[in-house]
């Protein structure tokens, strides 16, 4: 993994692929009750885009606020740390989703 970070900026890392910065997303991801609430959050992420489509655009707005609510309390509450999203944020969502459907396929643990 060290060979495929780039240091960006002084103390900070970059990835320079999404293979590369998964293991570092799952270690962020250790506490079990933040896997969790992760699943859950974007699991109703899902659930909100797709009444977007079908019942109100409105629930455009709620996916986001459900999403990283859910994701930031695992993180602030469970984790203790920062939350990815502020320094990868299109990593960490692919991290989201790519937990997600591992978790729902029963390729990780709940």
């Amino acid at each position: 993994m060290g060979q495929h970070r780039v240091e960006h900026a002084p103390g900070e890392e970059r990835y320079r692929s999404f293979a590369d910065f998964y293991p570092f997303y799952l270690s962020e991801h250790a506490n079990r009750t933040s896997r969790r609430l992760h699943v859950v959050g974007t699991g109703l992420v899902i659930i909100s885009l797709v009444m977007g489509f079908t019942v109100s655009a409105w629930f455009f707005l709620v996916a986001p606020l459900v999403g990283y609510g859910f994701a930031w309390v695992g993180h602030f509450v469970f984790e203790k740390n920062r939350p990815a999203t502020f320094t990868y944020p299109l990593y960490s969502l692919m991290g989201d989703f790519r937990l997600f459907f591992e978790t729902v396929a029963a390729r990780r643990r709940w």
